[in-house]
């Protein structure tokens, strides 16, 4: 394990230690504040953004980890905050209902934005019957990192806690000083509705509506003895594997017994090592990414976290470094938006956006 792993494990552990999430547990929602009319408009976006989004009407959003949530209609950038109705000024999370209401999960709960105002979503007590699997769902993670996650149905938000499992007992036996086993740091649905959890040392989680299948941690990434870099990002290929993390695909729902795969592993996977370390190096470090999307060319598009991003495509391996001034910086988040762009969050650098050669930083 080289020093950049190390760097971004002790990076990743403070970013992701929070104050507590504080939500009264009521059957619907209150606002916080009367409808505002005007908000406040900036030039550009804050250094810090780590997560992006694009509605149904074609509005940008970026959600800072210090600085609040943004929106560009193409035209302008309007900043909102906690002075507006925004209950904190860390964004984690950004997503759409069908009706277009947009939510943002912050370290002070989660918020629905109507156009006009945010609303802040109260919890409903939850019992294990809570636990579905509906298409119109959404889910959220818990900023506590506490092993919970939230369901939202369009009426009510069910804060579900994570089941237990002999996986997530035994690690926390041996390892009672390190953070929650079962805390969730991202959820991805899959071809075939079912959900998927990243956890931070118990690797990934496949919720099908009825059962909880597990592929352990020793099994997604380097077997480490201690916290982990975990599970941050999950997509599907064009053949329906999953990637999760590393240089390995997993086969979950197209099974082929020809297929090179771990004889040890749980029989509803195969795992299929794929690309190997990305700079083609045998015990290169380039093997574990912080963000994994697909493109509307099939192209696999990985974010190292101090190596730029990489791009796949099923035969050959491509590297956009991303610099400024000749040094490499910390990236975080990619995304693909509504027209197959190809984006990029930075922790310190603000956002991107690739031109079909390199990464340009984004200006209105």
């Amino acid at each position: 394990m080289n020093l950049n792993f190390y760097i971004l494990i002790s990076i990743l552990t403070v970013l992701t230690s929070c104050n507590g999430q504080t939500n009264e547990f009521k059957n619907n929602s209150r606002e916080l504040n009367k409808p505002l009319a005007v908000f406040d408009t900036v030039s550009e976006l804050s250094n810090n953004i780590m997560v992006i989004y694009q509605d149904k009407e074609n509005n940008y959003w970026f959600g800072s980890w210090q600085d609040g949530l943004y929106k560009y209609d193409g035209k302008a950038i309007t900043h909102f905050t906690n002075k507006d109705g925004l209950g904190s000024n860390r964004v984690e999370e950004i997503k759409e209902d069908k009706q277009g209401n947009i939510y943002i999960n912050t370290s002070k709960g989660l918020y629905k934005h109507n156009g006009n105002s945010f609303l802040k979503l109260t919890e409903v007590l939850n019992s294990e019957s809570d636990w579905k699997l509906n298409p119109d769902d959404i889910w959220f993670k818990s900023l506590e990192y506490s092993g919970y996650v939230y369901r939202f149905d369009g009426n009510n938000l069910f804060r579900l806690k994570f089941p237990k499992s002999e996986l997530g007992e035994n690690y926390i036996q041996k390892h009672p000083n390190y953070p929650n086993p079962y805390a969730i740091y991202c959820i991805y649905k899959d071809s075939k509705r079912n959900v998927w959890f990243g956890t931070s040392t118990l690797g990934v989680c496949r919720y099908n509506g009825k059962t909880f299948d597990w592929i352990s941690e020793s099994d997604v990434t380097e077997i480490h003895d201690g916290p982990a870099n975990g599970v941050r990002s999950i997509a599907e290929d064009k053949n329906g594997d999953l990637w999760f993390n590393t240089e390995y695909r997993y086969n979950v729902y197209n099974r082929n017994s020809t297929s090179e795969s771990n004889t040890n592993m749980s029989t509803f996977y195969e795992r299929i090592k794929s690309i190997g370390c990305l700079d083609g190096k045998k015990d290169g470090d380039l093997n574990e990414y912080l963000s994994v999307i697909r493109d509307d060319n099939n192209n696999l598009w990985f974010a190292i976290y101090l190596n730029g991003v990489w791009k796949y495509d099923g035969e050959k391996i491509y590297h956009y470094p991303i610099q400024i001034n000749g040094n490499s910086i910390p990236i975080y988040c990619l995304y693909k938006d509504n027209n197959g762009h190809i984006w990029l969050g930075t922790h310190e650098n603000g956002a991107f956006k690739f031109n079909g050669n390199t990464f340009d930083k984004f200006k209105k």
